[in-house]
Formats: structure tokens, sequence, C-alpha cells
């Protein structure tokens, strides 16, 4: 009698049991991808990453947690937000971390628990939201274990996490709501999208489906609702970017295409957008094809990026062709979504930095490709081999693939400087945010015949509040005499060095690559 309970409550409870199952199997991937190396996921360390963009992120949070904003500006050649101490990303993207930062404190391994447990807790969501079938969790596992970048970001500094959760559950939720509409699902939808969208604004392009969903529901109210959700939304949008971000060392996005349609008319506009798709097009498939043959970094994202984005399209072109509307526009408007990023990556962003955003939507790509009804598992089984091809056999790019650990001598620098950073560094609280709580963090000098970078992974070091500007070298050799932040790291022996210790400035320290003088 008792075993026959013990197999009703399973049976009844099946989805809560896989659910668990399957909220493990990103904490399994860290822990063995680890172990493969001989380490575990406490030897992460994220001043032995190459990274740079996560020393701003954990810096700034780190900010945010102790005094409510960084108490020195964060800034590109000494830019700063017009309000507050942001650099040039919206503080609304880290909001997880803060939170998390809040409950357990934050250190140099907070934001890789905090990444691994989000990707659980979205594994949870997707199988409790969608109720995928044994042979469909079957194949996600399999398309999550290949797509290694789910790990490498886990792993990592970087708020990549943090999007993929975030589009996981949009779509999971939208596939809830189609199964049952209910009006608290598409509250949460709206309200989730529009946060996305202050976290990075293309992500835009998910609201998609809370737009379709409130207008099948009742066209004109929902049409309205939609349009002022939409509205305020992206002037919520423009005010953070425009108050709370600092200008970067290079434009962000490229207009030339939107001044071509206002300066010279529509056809000039529409034959510079023409021009420009196919010039960029052309370099986006070569570089898609060099990841085949040498295991280019920036062209394998491309190259899962496009495979997923067909398969999407063929997908709903299948259920479009069975009459399943449910299931054709899921896929049709998740195609959709990646067809706007790839215009917009071709049109808007410089290739390199801008393909980093396309893992966001493979992410979310992967998920669906697990649900497709296919014979023979052809679609999840070509995914996963070209994961497996240019995400394990290719991927010999250690700056795009090696996970950073802990070294004794990284170890024992970062215990140099916080010594350095705690003798001669004090907060200063008076009419913040300052120049006189920020550090000039050079990218790089000249030394001898040689460019050599400043070792910034010691700046992880830099007092509680503290803000750093990126600057180049030749803003600091220009304005070497009016530059505002109090303090300065460069490369030893550099030429700005030089130009420090010829002007009689305080050298702080000179310790494993890096010198940091007080300025002023």
């Amino acid at each position: 009698m008792k075993r026959e309970k013990i197999f009703w409550w399973i049976k009844e409870h099946e989805n809560l049991i896989m659910a668990l199952i399957m909220m493990f199997l990103p904490l399994l991937c860290c822990v063995v991808t680890c172990a493969l190396e001989g380490k575990s996921i406490a030897d992460v360390y994220l001043p032995a990453s190459e990274w740079n963009d996560e020393l701003f992120y954990f810096k700034q949070v780190e900010g945010i947690l102790n005094f409510g904003f960084p108490q020195g500006y964060f800034g590109f050649n000494e830019s700063h937000a017009l309000k507050l101490s942001f650099a040039a990303w919206s503080p609304v993207l880290v909001w997880p971390w803060l939170l998390w930062g809040l409950l357990f404190g934050w250190n140099l391994q907070t934001p890789i628990y905090c990444n691994i447990e989000l990707m659980m807790l979205t594994m949870f969501g997707f199988v409790r939201l969608v109720k995928p079938t044994k042979k469909q969790l079957g194949l996600l596992a399999l398309l999550f274990v290949s797509f290694t970048p789910f790990t490498r970001y886990m792993l990592s500094g970087m708020p990549e996490v943090i999007c993929f959760s975030a589009v996981i559950f949009v779509f999971s939720l939208a596939i809830s709501y189609q199964r049952r509409e209910h009006m608290a699902k598409l509250v949460i939808l709206f309200a989730l999208t529009a946060i996305m969208v202050l976290m990075r604004p293309y992500f835009i392009l998910f609201m998609i489906f809370p737009v379709y969903f409130a207008v099948k529901r009742r066209k004109w109210p929902g049409l309205g609702i939609s349009a002022l959700v939409v509205g305020v939304t992206g002037v919520i949008y423009i005010a953070v970017n425009h108050y709370l971000s600092a200008e970067y060392l290079e434009p962000l996005y490229e207009t030339n295409w939107i001044s071509e349609f206002l300066n010279n008319g529509i056809l000039a506009g529409l034959k510079y957008v023409l021009y420009r798709l196919w010039t960029v097009g052309e370099t986006f498939l070569r570089m898609l094809v060099e990841s085949f043959r040498s295991g280019l970094a920036t062209g394998a994202r491309f190259a899962v990026f496009v495979l997923v984005m067909l398969l999407l399209f063929w997908q709903a072109f299948v259920h479009y062709r069975k009459k399943e509307k449910d299931e054709f526009v899921r896929y049709l408007f998740l195609g959709i979504c990646f067809f706007g990023m790839w215009i917009a990556l071709l049109l808007m962003k410089n290739l390199h930095d801008g393909g980093k955003h396309l893992h966001t939507f493979t992410a979310v790509g992967i998920f669906a490709i697990s649900l497709m009804k296919t014979r023979f598992y052809r679609k999840t089984i070509l995914t996963a081999a070209v994961f497996v091809y240019l995400y394990v056999i290719m991927a010999t790019n250690a700056y795009e693939y090696q996970i950073p650990y802990v070294t004794e001598e990284r170890a024992g620098q970062m215990e140099v400087w916080e010594k350095v950073f705690d003798e001669h560094l004090m907060l200063n609280t008076a009419q913040v945010p300052n120049y006189e709580n920020a550090a000039i963090w050079m990218f790089d000098d000249e030394v001898g015949e040689q460019r050599m970078y400043t070792p910034w992974q010691y700046l992880y070091a830099l007092p509680e509040g503290f803000g750093i500007s990126c600057c180049l070298q030749g803003y600091v050799v220009d304005n070497f005499y009016n530059l505002q932040s109090k303090y300065l790291a460069a490369p030893t022996g550099g030429k700005v060095d030089k130009m420090c210790a010829q002007a009689g400035l305080n050298l702080l320290a000179d310790s494993g690559g890096m010198v940091f003088y007080e300025l002023h």
C-alpha cells in the first residue's frame, strides 16, 4: 500500500521532481568543468580574468551596496554621468546582483555564485511553466551542456547570465500564457520586458509577446495599454541613458544611416542602409566561415546565432502548415526577435563588441529548440554537434574560453596592492561623487618598443566606493597637467610613468608591472 502511495505521489508531482532535478544541471556543469581542470568553483578568481568589463561591474555594485552609489566617478577619458557616478551601462542591468549582495554580502565570489543560482532558478522556472516531456528535458540537457558559454558566463563577473535568465523566463511565461491565459501572467510579461529594456535597449524586441497577447485579448484597449507601456519604457530608458550614463570612449551605436534619412531623404537613406547591410553583412559572413576554419570566437557567436534563427523560422513554417497557431506564433515571434537583433547588429553595432550580445538570443533559442517536434531529433543533434565543434573542439582562444583561476602570484600581488591602498587611499565623503575618489586606469602605454597593458586586475583592491576612469594614453598625455582624478594607474616604465616621475608626483607603489601615482 505504501509503495502505491509513493508511486501515485511521484506521478502527481512528476513535474516538480523533474524541475528540481534539472535545476541542478547548471551547478553540475560548473562543478564538472572546474573538476576537469583540477579546480573547484571556489578557485575561480575575478582578478585573474582578462575580461576588463568585469572590473567596472564589480566595483560599481560594490559602491552601490556600501554607499547607495559609487563615491568616485566611473567613466572613460574622465567622462562622467550627469547624475551620480555610473559608467556607460545602466545600473538596472545588475539588479539581481544588488539583491543578492544585500542578502549575502559582496565579495569576489558573490557574482559567480549569484550567476549559478540565477541559472538554476531559471531552469526550475522553465520546467514548471512549460512542463516539457522527459525526452524534451533530455534534449535540453544535451544542448545546455554542449553550449559551453552557459558555464563560462556563470563562472564570471559578467551580467550575461542575468540577460539569459530574463529572456528564457519571458519565453517560458509566454508559453504558459498561451496554454492558460491569465491577466497576472500578462502583467508580469509587460513588467519584466520593460525592466529588460532598461537593462539593454534591444530587449524591446521581446515586447512583441505581451503586446500580441494584450491586443489579442482586448483589441483596442490592449493596443492602447501596449502603446502606453512601450512609450513610458522608452522615455525612462532615454532618461536613464541621458542622466546616469557616462560617455564611452567611442560612440556605442552607429547612427550615420539615420542621419542619411534626415539629411538626404528617404531614397538616399534606403540606399545607405542597403549598402551598409551588404558590406557589413559580407564581413559578418567571412567571420562566420572563419569560425569553422580557425575557431574565431566572434565568428562562432555569429554561426550559432544564425543556425538557431534559421531553425526557429523553419519550425514556425512547419507549425503554419499544420495550422498549429500557438506554436506558429511562438517560433515566429522568437525568430523575429533574432532577425531584428541581427539587422540592428549590422546597422548599429561594431561586429566584435555587438556580437557578444548574440549569445543572449542563442541562450533562449536553445530552450526553444529543445521543445521542437522533429523526427529523430535532427534539429537538436545538428545544433549540439555545431556547439561541440565550435565551443569544444575549436575553443582554443584562452581569452574567450579559459576560466580564470587563482594563482599564487596573482593572489600575492593583490595582497600587496590591498596594503598599499589601505595605507594611502582614504574616501572623501564631501560633495560626492567627486574626482577625489577616482583613479585613472590608463588602458596601455609604450614601454620600450612594446605596447603594454596596465595590469588593471589589481584595481579590484581599490577601497569600496572608489571610482575608475578608463583612459587612453593620448588623453592622459594631452591633458597631463589638467587631469581631474586624484590617482593614476599605468604600466611600469611607460611614457606616462616617466612623465609622472619627471613632474615629481608622489609614487605610492610600483609592483606587478603597475605604477600608482597620486596626481594632486
